[in-house]
């Protein structure tokens, strides 16, 4: 089984602590990381001694956006793998998040389980980890 480092951008402490606890029950997940505005997780990231496989970002965060969270990981050499969890999910939304290099864009309201699905495949390791299926 593979460890999926998981980094949680999102500004609501109730919800990280819920997302951050649920993640942490499964096996094979460790969330190393938490920021609550774009310019916390920009920081971190460039301190980090060990890359996340994946970050899980809010839209709206408590300064700057999700959206130059997914800028920055896509500038990343070798880019991030990150998705989307918002409340905030349109179309258009969606669209831009995945234009931005996001995986997988997930609702809040509809989409929790689908997002500890794909986390637990990733535990299976990289071949498994297609983050698409």
């Amino acid at each position: 089984m593979h460890t999926l480092h998981t980094y949680l951008v999102e500004d609501h402490p109730l919800i990280h602590a819920k997302l951050a606890a649920t993640l942490q029950e499964l096996p094979g997940v460790s969330v190393v990381g938490w920021a609550r505005s774009e310019a916390q997780a920009r920081a971190w990231l460039a301190e980090a001694a060990q890359r996340p496989d994946l970050l899980i970002v809010d839209l709206f965060l408590s300064g700057g956006s999700g959206l130059g969270v997914l800028r920055l990981a896509q500038a990343c050499t070798p880019p991030l793998r990150c998705v989307v969890f918002s409340n905030y999910i349109t179309p258009e939304v969606r669209q831009r998040c995945l234009a931005l290099g996001a995986e997988r864009v997930f609702d809040k309201s509809a989409d929790i389980e689908a997002l500890l699905q794909l986390c637990r495949k990733a535990t299976l390791g990289p071949a498994a980890a297609d983050l698409n299926g």
